[in-house]
């Protein structure tokens, strides 16, 4: 069973904000709208999550319309991630999708089809780090 602990959600005008600090990764959930009316709030809360040791996975499958200043939401936390030396996950919904695809964006960000798939991959990474450090732990002397 994996430990959870979830703060309350920011208020970031008609979008929210909800971090979820889990054992594999820190899953930050935006729900509602993203538009040039807030889209400067949800860029500075969200990236207060990008923390040096978790991976991160940035679930906005609930976003029900963004407007193209959503992507650069997107490239910050790209650009933030990887000053960090973060990995990070996009689970996008139809709304997000659609702007990506609208703005040619589609391909730049690593997607995942939902939160649980992401974790599974963070998992994944984890266990093969662990298989290629396996032979120097079992070094004789």
């Amino acid at each position: 069973m994996t430990a959870t602990i979830i703060t309350s959600a920011f208020d970031c005008g008609r979008a929210r904000i909800r971090p979820h600090f889990r054992h594999l990764a820190t899953v930050v959930t935006i729900d509602g709208e993203i538009d040039a009316l807030n889209i400067d709030r949800v860029i500075e809360r969200a990236r207060r999550f990008v923390l040096a040791k978790d991976p991160l996975v940035l679930d906005m499958s609930n976003v029900n319309s963004c407007t193209a200043e959503g992507v650069s939401l997107l490239n910050i936390i790209a650009e933030e991630c990887r000053a960090a030396g973060v990995e990070w996950m996009l689970v996008p919904g139809t709304a997000i999708a659609d702007v990506l695809r609208d703005t040619g964006y589609d391909a730049m960000f690593p997607v995942a089809r939902s939160a649980h798939e992401a974790l599974h991959h963070f998992a994944e990474v984890i266990d093969r780090r662990r298989q290629l450090l396996l032979p120097l732990v079992r070094t004789t002397a």
